[in-house]
């Protein structure tokens, strides 16, 4: 019987270890989620565009991307991750050069003081920061996600940007509440793109279940809420938009990760005719982009554009 504790310690080691090397496997080695059907591949490889301190930060936390004429605004959640409350700002000159040679030098951004009174600072608890950002003229228009006590509460803001990126300056005060279509923890309108003098703001979650009829919020650059439109069922999270092309279509990005309960995904359509889905026993994750097309009348709908993973 000597042999009996010592085999019994070596067993429990033994499948320790398996246990720690199989989840290690299951985390960190990729699974191939995603094969080719009929038609373009399905998954498209991303270029990597580096940039240096403070947008580097994984504290910057980008939520935002607009074009201001040919420069890239681009809109932290929180503005006082750096020295000061800042946006960042990138030419496109730049961008295509980096693409021309990527594994250059990183961009060096430019930075842009934000003056917005501080706001956020004085929320004891809830405010969970700049959600989009859009531009019309030298106007800059966000959204803004807070948890208050008795539920979320969404507010577009209204400001100015000079001309020579020397500062931002956000109308507080003016700023207005989004009539939001669902309660849901986190979940705001994150989604802001301009049309002609109009912006158009859309709700986080617009699933089967969580959302039911979602639309389209279009407001006036006054920050009246001026109508609704139709917005299709789409499973997962909304997070941000492209602006228009000249056919009227745009692409909106749509994400999902593990432990979203609160969005109660369904069957997921869009997904289905393009790739076969693989359920990672610790991570599924969905990182997409899906075209929209926009008609002033009918609201907005998908087009046949196959979505890129």
């Amino acid at each position: 019987m000597k042999w009996t504790r010592p085999l019994s310690v070596e067993l429990v080691i033994s499948l320790l270890l398996m246990v720690v090397f199989g989840v290690f496997y299951l985390i960190f080695i990729p699974v191939d989620c995603y094969k080719p059907s009929e038609g373009p591949p399905v998954e498209i490889h991303v270029t990597p565009i580096e940039v240096t301190s403070p947008l580097s930060r994984r504290s910057a936390e980008i939520s935002g991307m607009d074009w201001y004429g040919d420069t890239l605004i681009i809109l932290p959640q929180y503005f006082d991750h750096a020295v000061g409350r800042v946006i960042y700002a990138i030419p496109k000159s730049e961008i295509l050069e980096y693409l021309t040679n990527p594994g250059s030098s990183p961009i060096e951004p430019i930075t842009i003081p934000v003056e917005d009174q501080n706001f956020g600072n004085d929320y004891e608890i809830g405010f969970e920061g700049y959600e989009s950002v859009a531009f019309i003229g030298n106007q800059i228009f966000l959204t803004i996600e807070v948890a208050a006590r008795d539920g979320m509460v969404g507010y577009i803001v209204s400001g100015e940007i000079a001309p020579d990126l020397s500062r931002v300056v956000l109308d507080i005060d003016g700023r207005q509440s989004i009539p939001l279509q669902q309660q849901v923890d986190n979940t705001t309108n994150e989604t802001l793109f301009p049309i002609d003098d109009k912006l158009v703001t859309l709700f986080e979650a617009n699933g089967a279940v969580i959302n039911p009829d979602p639309v389209a919020q279009v407001y006036d650059s006054k920050l009246n809420l001026v109508e609704e439109l139709p917005f299709p069922t789409i499973e997962y999270r909304v997070t941000d938009a492209t602006r228009l092309d000249a056919d009227n279509n745009f692409w909106v990005l749509n994400i999902y990760s593990l432990g979203t309960v609160d969005l109660k995904p369904q069957e997921d359509k869009i997904g289905q005719p393009y790739r076969d889905t693989c359920l990672h026993p610790f991570y599924y994750g969905i990182e997409r982009l899906v075209e929209m097309h926009y008609d002033p009348v009918l609201g907005i709908s998908f087009t046949p554009s196959q979505p890129i993973f």
